[in-house]
């Protein structure tokens, strides 16, 4: 499992958490590494307690970079566990500030377009 977060700056640390994230994983990584000023978003995973839908990209903006991760990992073809966290910090780490820009841009035009649907998926 990873965790990662991102601003309108840019990307923030990326995590390899081994096994399943608990609460207890969760805090730490929030009290030791977020900045204090940051507002972050969560989804709807059960220890976050937020009522957003799970992998979403209709309002999860950092599933649009998860599938950049993921598009990295699959042309890189990974051959073991190692290699495949390579891959995906590199890809983490190539994440301009520009691509950030626009997604949280995007954040009005997708709740927009989530209401005007009446909740169900949209072009996000």
């Amino acid at each position: 499992m990873i965790w990662a977060c991102f601003s309108y700056y840019g990307v923030g640390p990326i995590y390899r958490i081994p096994g399943i994230m608990d609460q207890f994983a969760y805090v730490k990584i929030l009290e030791e590494d977020m900045p204090l000023k940051w507002v972050f978003q969560q989804d709807n995973d059960p220890k976050h307690t937020s009522k957003r839908p799970v992998q979403s990209p209709d309002l999860n903006p950092i599933e649009n970079l998860r599938g950049d991760i993921k598009n990295a990992v699959s042309e890189a073809k990974p051959r073991n566990v190692n290699e495949l966290w390579n891959v995906v910090k590199e890809s983490w780490s190539g994440i301009t500030a520009e691509r950030c820009h626009k997604l949280v841009d995007s954040m009005p035009h997708r709740c927009e377009a989530v209401i005007k649907n009446c909740g169900h998926t949209t072009k996000y």
